[in-house]
């Protein structure tokens, strides 16, 4: 990773930590309460289920990560009880967490969502292969520039790693349409609706976010930009995200077992 810039005051460096210790109490709790949850789903649902609680479980673990590097990275001190004072100890922040985080948590976030959505079984084994692996190819073209300083590269890098990211986006908003309007019930569809809308939502953050460097902000600044705004987007698109998943699972549950929906 590029190094960190110095010059960091005590609010830019309380921010991004207070960012990254939220993200792994999002992460962690919203994975107990998903795995909680799995006897009250029908085991229609039960590997959609099981499925979100491993990405939050993959994502709190990259946060506690990124979190004691982050603290590792820095002395915070004050002197003569006056304002703290930061300092870089020389360590390095390392957040190619993040990138190993997504690489493997995206894929599995929207094979969750397919899974929930009960699509035929051909068209269930097709969209999780083409959303997955170019999901994967989004992340892996876009941490070359991450690490870059040059901006003409990183426009490169996000300029290719847009290409999938449109794909997979046009393919929630558009593609699971008719499947989403097939679901068993309005509240049903609606929930389907709410989740791929969050993704999409969720995801628009995220190019932006990268962006932060590449239109020449730098800086202590732009670093705290950097790692709130990912770690906020992350909470949505996955712990937020599971919310719905686990109401949609629910949902379908209570109408399969007041028998208005035969099992698969």
């Amino acid at each position: 990773m590029a190094p960190l810039p110095d010059g960091f005051s005590y609010a830019e460096w309380n921010a991004t930590y207070n960012a990254l210790s939220f993200g792994i109490a999002a992460m962690g709790s919203a994975t107990i309460f998903f795995w909680l949850q799995l006897p009250n789903v029908t085991k229609n649902y039960r590997t959609a289920l099981t499925i979100t609680g491993i990405v939050t479980l993959i994502a709190a673990y990259h946060y506690i990560r990124i979190f004691n590097s982050w603290s590792e990275a820095f002395t915070v001190a004050s002197k003569d009880g006056g304002d703290y004072h930061v300092k870089l100890t020389g360590a390095p922040c390392n957040d190619g967490y993040r990138y190993v985080d997504w690489l493997l948590t995206v894929p599995l976030l929207l094979i969750e969502l397919i899974l929930v959505m009960k699509l035929p079984q051909a068209e269930t084994v097709s969209l999780s292969w083409k959303l997955g692996l170019a999901s994967a190819l989004m992340v892996a073209l876009g941490y070359p520039g991450e690490i870059q300083e040059d901006l003409a590269v990183r426009w490169f890098w996000w300029c290719l790693s847009m290409i999938p990211f449109c794909y997979v986006v046009f393919t929630l908003a558009v593609g699971l349409a008719e499947a989403t309007s097939k679901q068993p019930s309005p509240a049903a569809a609606s929930l389907a609706s709410a989740a791929r809308y969050l993704t999409v939502l969720s995801w628009c953050t995220y190019p932006f976010v990268y962006m932060v460097k590449s239109v020449g902000l730098s800086g202590p600044a732009a670093t705290m930009y950097e790692q709130v705004g990912y770690s906020l987007a992350d909470v949505l698109a996955k712990a937020v995200f599971g919310v719905l998943i686990w109401a949609l699972a629910s949902e379908k549950s209570a109408i399969e077992e007041s028998g208005k929906l035969l099992p698969a």
